[in-house]
């Protein structure tokens, strides 16, 4: 991942459907946060919620890019939960991570404990293609995803 204090991002405004314009944004947390994480009881939980999983995530040692969609990055008051993707350097091994950062690695695991959809690929593999597809939403249309920087 690349350092935080290195990007300078600034994330496009929302389109008029309350989405990120289509495309990968880098954001720092200090953007995310007060783009999307306040206002609301459950924008707040979110972002908690998205922070834990990072961190869980950085743990292993292995995080390379971490992936923000779906309705916590959008205009929507009340996100359902958090849509995420990790891509793990490619000899990461799942044994070999903390035990408290496996459950991260089973979808329904992920889904139960921390309230988050978390999907995950190694470097080298399909995951920029699987990116492009989490852009498409269920009416059709694309929004923006966003890269934690």
């Amino acid at each position: 991942m690349r350092a935080a204090s290195l990007i300078k991002a600034v994330l496009p405004p929302l389109t008029e459907h309350g989405d990120l314009p289509p495309g990968m944004h880098a954001a720092g947390w200090t953007e995310i946060e007060q783009r999307f994480g306040t206002g609301t009881q459950a924008r707040v939980r979110a972002l908690s919620t998205l922070k834990r999983v990072h961190e869980l995530a950085r743990r292993t040692g292995f995080l390379r890019n971490f992936y923000v969609f779906g309705s916590f990055v959008s205009s929507k008051p009340e996100p359902r939960d958090v849509d995420v993707v990790l891509i793990m350097s490619a000899n990461f091994r799942l044994e070999d991570c903390p035990s408290e950062s496996q459950p991260l690695f089973w979808h329904l695991q992920a889904e139960a404990r921390y309230g988050a959809s978390v999907f995950w690929f190694k470097e080298g593999t399909a995951s920029k293609q699987y990116l492009r597809g989490w852009q498409l939403k269920r009416d059709g249309t694309l929004r923006g995803i966003v890269e934690v920087a």
